[in-house]
């Protein structure tokens, strides 16, 4: 079978009204988006059996401990972003998306099986490189396949995956982990090994600009390409960005049950905390992928990472229940919209031959708030900080990225003046 996409799909015009994009190029980035649901579900389904690893199991787990092993996965995911966006731009999207969405899958599902804390810390560093490697390849490939003139809103949108995911996690840990236990969390992920991966060998094509040879005089794939002039300044901030933005995002969806239950909740309420940050992730991928389109990516994610900041100052009041709920909600929308528009934003501002090679040093670099964020949470709870310490902190990564983005915008916009000249 031939899955190299034709070239009157892969070199449409840029205008954005073309005819090209066919019902196979749409069922390609369905299958993307499903891969990406499942990449969400793997990721914030630690922070819904955290708690019963640390109280159920013999492993000795502390806070302090649960945090560490929170990182392992994030530590993988640094590693297969970087790698795998590398990889996509030179041996080919199609087969660094499908590798990396077995390589999550396999090692998720053994997870369910782990004797001891290291071996289950071991397991989510492996299934971490294939989650972290699955994200920039696929948001390459779909960038390619779609109309310029979406490749920002397609984007988005593609991103809201990650939150879906998640809040399918929240939802199916309610009355799975009382009746089955933990381990029944990670085998979900034998459906996208069963059915989603199959899906994706039949309808992901290979793009013809991932496999044909380097034009003569073109900049040479890789990241010494994005470390210099013209793309060193912007390259490094969007990864900055992308590191404060994951830190706020990741420490919440690893912390947030096992914070609200230590402010007094019990396991199901935690969850429903924990679902209505991930819905409002899932609302703000839809608005964020409206308003990046009406107004730009980076002054929507500057205004995203703005109202992220604002919900969780709010948690630290000690509000309502419903106000609570809200500002879960909010932090959900800006946390993730942030990521999504900074997402969208690489997407855009680079080259069709960098661009995988960006997207996975932007999502790459940006691991280490992943890495970081579980390790701090435990930490500050550990010292005796208690609850409201995480979500301060977490406020204040989500503030300084705002400020981070709005140095991007800057920028990109004198660069801009500076051609225009």
């Amino acid at each position: 079978m031939n899955h190299t996409l034709p070239a009157a799909e892969s070199q449409r015009p840029a205008t954005g009204a073309s005819p090209t994009f066919s019902r196979r190029s749409a069922m390609a980035v369905l299958v993307c988006w499903l891969l990406v649901v499942f990449d969400g579900y793997d990721l914030i389904v630690y922070g819904t059996v955290q708690s019963s690893l640390i109280a159920d199991t013999t492993w000795g787990l502390t806070k302090a401990t649960a945090g560490t092993i929170g990182s392992m996965a994030f530590l993988g995911m640094m590693i297969g972003a970087i790698f795998a966006g590398r990889m996509a731009d030179s041996w080919g999207r199609r087969r660094t998306i499908l590798g990396c969405a077995v390589v999550f899958s396999v090692f998720t599902i053994l997870c369910a099986f782990a004797p001891n804390a290291a071996v289950f810390g071991g397991l989510r560093l492996l299934a971490g490189i294939g989650l972290g490697g699955l994200v920039p390849s696929a948001n390459a490939l779909v960038a390619e396949l779609v109309p310029a003139k979406w490749r920002s809103t397609v984007a988005t949108l593609m991103m809201s995956g990650v939150p879906i995911g998640g809040s399918i996690a929240a939802l199916v840990g309610i009355p799975l982990i009382p009746a089955f236990g933990w381990p029944a969390m990670f085998l979900i992920a034998v459906i996208a090994l069963v059915v989603v991966v199959p899906l994706g060998i039949k309808y992901i094509p290979e793009t013809l600009s991932s496999t044909k040879p380097m034009a003569a005089g073109k900049e040479p794939i890789g990241f010494s390409s994005l470390l210099r002039a013209p793309y060193l300044g912007v390259s490094v901030l969007f990864a900055v960005a992308t590191i404060a933005t994951l830190f706020a995002w990741y420490g919440l969806g690893t912390w947030l049950p096992n914070l609200m239950q230590i402010a007094g909740y019990n396991l199901g309420s935690a969850l429903t905390f924990a679902l209505a940050l991930n819905l409002g992730a899932v609302a703000g991928s839809v608005i964020t992928a409206w308003a990046g389109t009406r107004f730009g990516p980076i002054p929507t994610a500057i205004a995203a990472a703005a109202v992220a900041a604002v919900g969780l100052l709010v948690l630290l009041a000690g509000s309502p229940v419903s106000v609570v709920y809200l500002a879960l909600v909010l932090a959900g929308v800006g946390t993730h919209g942030t990521q999504c528009l900074i997402i969208a934003a690489v997407a855009s501002h680079y080259p069709d031959h960098l661009r995988g090679t960006a997207l996975g040093w932007a999502l790459g670099t940006g691991r280490i708030g992943a890495v970081v964020a579980p390790q701090v949470g435990g930490l500050l709870l550990a010292a005796g900080l208690g609850v409201n310490s995480n979500f301060l902190t977490f406020a204040g990564a989500a503030a300084a990225a705002a400020m981070l983005l709005a140095v991007v915008g800057l920028t990109i916009k004198a660069k801009q003046g500076a051609t225009n000249d």
